[in-house]
């Protein structure tokens, strides 16, 4: 399961926000591109990049920070927060970026995600982000009455490469993962899954191990790196590619505890 670390920005900065709360954000660097370097350095070999300020607009906005980012790691590249139209998305993939993620415009324009699948194929992820089973578009500033589950089963039909799941009352609280929506999401659609929010520990890590077979292929883990929760080496150890395969049986125990 790949183990992807998060670079939110926002004025130029990575940060971490509480609940998509624009208003409780926490700088942890002036210097996105150094924070990409350091987790590439530990063993990620996938990046998560949210444009905070994008989503908002409505644009692309720290073009800057993105393409700082993009030319200093060689690792595959994937980035959401204000792509709703085919410039952004093209300029992005300018940049060397490898995923488009759409969000917004999955909900207000699905003929736009189809056009742009049937251009980029396999480069189109799909971010759902939801509160109590709904999705939320805009920023995560507005609350729509769709589905998570039957925005996904639409997306898949429409050739997203896969879908990233966000609970937003779960985001940057580390209070765990919300399994049982993980669940149903993965007993409607076939494509690859990636789970995002309140991911705590490795605990929490191992907890996602167990939806792997249902289509549950990563984890993206933001503030817990952050703050020294999850050590990355650890993460990709208990997770990652040669995975310690005996899990000890109590965990609080652990190397890993």
């Amino acid at each position: 399961m790949d183990v992807i670390p998060a670079i939110d920005l926002l004025e130029g900065r990575c940060v971490r926000l509480y609940q998509g709360d624009y208003d409780r954000s926490q700088v942890f660097s002036d210097n996105p591109a150094d924070v990409a370097k350091q987790w590439v350095d530990q063993g990620a070999t996938r990046l998560h990049i949210v444009d905070l300020d994008g989503a908002k607009a409505g644009k692309v906005v720290n073009l800057g920070a993105i393409e700082a980012i993009a030319q200093a790691v060689s690792v595959p590249i994937e980035i959401g927060g204000g792509l709703r139209d085919r410039t952004s998305v093209q300029q992005v993939f300018n940049l060397g970026i490898q995923w488009a993620i759409l969000g917004t415009v999955a909900v207000e324009q699905p003929q736009l995600v189809q056009q742009l699948c049937q251009e980029f194929p396999e480069q189109i992820i799909i971010g759902i982000d939801a509160r109590n089973g709904r999705v939320a578009t805009r920023g995560w500033l507005e609350t729509s009455e769709v589905l998570a589950t039957q925005l996904a089963i639409q997306m898949q039909e429409l050739g997203a490469a896969a879908i990233i799941y966000t609970d937003i009352h779960r985001d940057g609280t580390l209070i765990g993962p919300n399994l049982e929506a993980l669940r149903e999401l993965a007993a409607v659609i076939s494509i690859p899954i990636i789970a995002s929010g309140g991911v705590s520990s490795v605990t929490d890590l191992l907890s996602l191990l167990a939806l792997e077979h249902q289509g549950v292929s990563g984890v993206i883990v933001g503030r817990a790196l952050y703050t020294g929760d999850i050590l990355l080496k650890e993460a990709l150890r208990a997770i990652g590619p040669g995975r310690i395969q005996d899990i000890p049986p109590n965990l609080d125990f652990s190397t890993f505890a």
